[in-house]
């Protein structure tokens, strides 16, 4: 291939996986702006490689970005230690698509998210390429820089992890729509008592306004507490604003606008009916990539 030929191959390549590529960065780093700074350096990193060696183009890019995410998300985490509340993910408008394929939807849901938080940095790597990706462990060692057998050792341990902490069930359409409507329902009118009882008993809240805006000091957990903290706060809240209901990391969620300008993303975890999470962004800093779809793959 000559110069321009290679040039070409290697950019439409690129192309071709670049949603499976920011999907990988986005689920390591529970970052968007993060992620597209791991995907503009793996292209810096691509443009360099000899593709007439590479044997799985897809496989090296993967290995490219998962590098450079794990670097990133040691980053992350000196950040976060100096964030003021509590910490959740970027919020994403995703596409239909991404709902109707309801492992993905799970994985980049907020609930998931928060789960993944919990993990190492090279816990979190194995886990999303093993369990998620489904890559074979030979391909998930060149990209973390570990031997085939540590590799299995640490999916185990990982798998275990999530398992022990993540949401029980995965929530249906129906019961996404029934809590949105639900939560609309409650600003809307001041009426609270539909929105109330759909609350699980365990149910948490949490806020984050980054220290930017006004959200929760700290998660708050249980029917009571919540619902007196949701009183409290949704009760005039509607004339002040306008929703619209839009598909926000996976699953059905709420778009809260204040003046026109996107003021609250509200994510919600339904199990058997019940909501058991409810996720707030506030921070302004996280609501730029809600204005418009964001396509995700595996």
């Amino acid at each position: 291939m000559n110069e321009r030929t290679l040039e070409e191959s290697a950019t439409e390549t690129f192309v071709a996986h670049r949603n499976l590529l920011f999907t990988v960065a986005y689920e390591m780093l529970g970052s968007a702006a993060d992620a597209e700074d791991v995907l503009q350096e793996t292209w810096l990193r691509w443009t360099t490689v000899d593709l007439d060696t590479v044997r799985d183009r897809r496989a090296y890019l993967v290995r490219i970005t998962t590098r450079q995410a794990l670097t990133q998300l040691r980053k992350l985490g000196r950040r976060k230690e100096s964030y003021v509340g509590p910490w959740l993910p970027e919020p994403l408008l995703t596409t239909p698509d991404v709902a109707e394929d309801v492992e993905l939807a799970d994985s980049v849901s907020m609930a998931m998210l928060l789960v993944m938080e919990t993990l190492t940095p090279a816990e979190r790597a194995v886990f999303v390429l093993r369990d998620v990706f489904s890559l074979e462990y030979e391909e998930i060692a060149e990209a973390v820089d570990k031997t085939p057998a540590a590799v299995r050792q640490i999916a185990h341990r990982a798998r275990n992890h999530v398992a022990a902490r993540r949401p029980r069930g995965v929530t249906s359409t129906s019961d996404a729509r029934c809590a949105t409507e639900a939560f609309q329902k409650a600003v809307n009118t001041g009426d609270l008592q539909s929105l109330f009882d759909l609350l699980a008993p365990d149910v948490v809240f949490i806020g984050d306004g980054g220290g930017v805006v006004q959200a929760t000091p700290q998660p708050l957990y249980g029917i009571e507490v919540v619902s007196r903290f949701m009183a409290d706060g949704l009760s005039h809240l509607g004339a002040f604003v306008t929703m619209e209901t839009a598909y926000v990391n996976g699953g059905l969620g709420v778009i809260i606008r204040a003046g026109g300008a996107v003021d609250t993303i509200v994510a919600m975890h339904t199990e058997n009916g019940l909501i058991t999470g409810i996720y707030v962004v506030r921070n302004p800093e996280k609501l730029s990539r809600v204005e418009e779809e964001t396509a995700m793959s595996r």
